[in-house]
């Protein structure tokens, strides 16, 4: 009978040791925590895995990595931190960093240039005795920032609505949203999406309108903002809208030069002509769409034009006539020929003088009464009378050379 009660007495006792180890295990276990969190960061960047057991006393015998991420979707350990040390399961992966300490019971792994294929959940587990594993999960998330684009499109001058440019914010996550800053500009916006394998997305707006003279040179911005990212960005474009030359005119710039204007994309080349003649190029300059007048002479008297040109077309300008009175000549010329004019007058009436009086032979004379006489001249002979003559025809001839020289100079 006492063997019998010791025993019973044994197997309660061993009863309530264990309840009670039991009991201060669950305390125990109820008052710990393990620390973790979550991890966001961008493509290429690093990140921090947080994890920390607190509030516990028991021994630390091991701390183990799972992950179960876009490359590897099985759930697998791949790191264990030891009291003397820690070791890669599958091999070296030299991004990871063991940055905790052992003996302060803290985990957390740094992972240097982040990819899409590392996104994932990371579980640190703890392994105590005598209470066993405990353990949380970090989640990663990757940002990756869209690669942008702004291109505007070929256009020419139309009625008919088309593509004006198109903005890209390719392989961004989360998805990016593209917007458009266009002003007063009557114009249409589609935009779509497509979502890749790797989670990331890309983004395609469009801009939709008439190409218009008014258009052209007009300028619009794509906006581009991602989540999570701090800076949105925008792309500028000036829309060119390609069109042949229109409004061709001529402008006088000055008092002897002017110039050939249009309005065309892209600019204009410019050629001047003349009318059924062909430009004297020492009376006239043309420098691109600039016609000038070297002097200013009757000759150049007639009818200009001008013609625009460029890839998409030509077109004629305005017509510009050109009269030059002689008058307009510089004041040598004019001051020239009122000399010879006059010159000439005086000399014709020198001869016309000298011939009228040359046979005279008698002239009056007053006598010593106040009456007049006429006293008989002396009869001229033959030799001077060809004296006289040829000396006249010297004057003449003289006269008229000089005349031929002034008219020459005038030219």
């Amino acid at each position: 009978m006492e063997n019998v009660f010791l025993n019973r007495h044994f197997s309660v006792s061993c009863r309530l040791l264990l309840v009670l180890t039991l009991t201060l295990m669950r305390r125990n276990s109820e008052a710990l925590q393990v620390i973790g969190g979550s991890a966001t960061v961008v493509k290429g960047g690093t990140a921090i895995l947080p994890c920390k057991l607190i509030e516990t006393s028991e021994t630390l015998t091991q701390i183990t990595w799972q992950r179960r991420t876009r490359e590897k979707p099985k759930n697998d350990n791949f790191f264990i931190i030891q009291s003397d040390g820690h070791q890669y399961v599958n091999g070296p992966e030299n991004r990871f960093k063991f940055i905790g300490s052992f003996s302060d019971k803290n985990g957390s792994l740094q992972l240097s240039n982040v990819q899409l294929k590392d996104e994932g959940t990371y579980t640190c587990i703890f392994t105590l005795f005598p209470s066993g594993n405990h353990k949380t999960a970090i989640p990663l998330n990757l940002l990756v920032p869209p690669v942008t684009s702004l291109k505007g499109n070929n256009l020419t001058l139309g009625t008919g609505e088309v593509s004006l440019a198109t903005c890209t914010a390719a392989g961004s996550k989360p998805p990016s949203e593209v917007t458009w800053l266009t002003g007063t500009l009557a114009v249409r916006v589609t935009t779509n999406s497509t979502q890749h394998d790797n989670g990331t997305t890309t983004t395609t707006s469009s801009l939709f309108g008439v190409p218009t003279t008014e258009m052209n040179n007009q300028s619009v911005q794509c906006v581009i903002r991602t989540t999570g990212l701090p800076e949105e960005q925008v792309l500028p474009l000036t829309i060119q809208v390609h069109f042949p030359p229109i409004d061709v005119m001529i402008v006088q710039r000055s008092e002897d030069s002017y110039e050939c204007v249009a309005n065309a994309n892209p600019e204009a080349n410019f050629t001047w002509s003349r009318s059924d003649q062909s430009l004297p190029e020492s009376d006239i300059k043309v420098q691109g769409s600039t016609l000038q007048f070297l002097r200013k002479t009757s000759n150049l008297n007639g009818l200009y034009q001008c013609e625009a040109v460029n890839l998409y077309g030509r077109k004629g300008g305005g017509q510009l006539h050109v009269y030059m009175d002689f008058a307009s000549g510089s004041c040598t010329a004019a001051w020239t020929l009122f000399g010879l004019l006059l010159s000439l007058n005086i000399v014709a009436f020198l001869l016309w003088y000298l011939h009228k009086h040359k046979n005279t032979l008698l002239r009056p004379e007053v006598g010593t009464h106040g009456e007049k006489n006429v006293v008989p001249k002396s009869p001229l002979s033959d030799d001077r009378k060809e004296e006289q003559e040829s000396l006249w025809h010297k004057v003449a001839e003289a006269m008229s050379k000089k005349a031929n020289v002034w008219g020459s100079s005038d030219q």
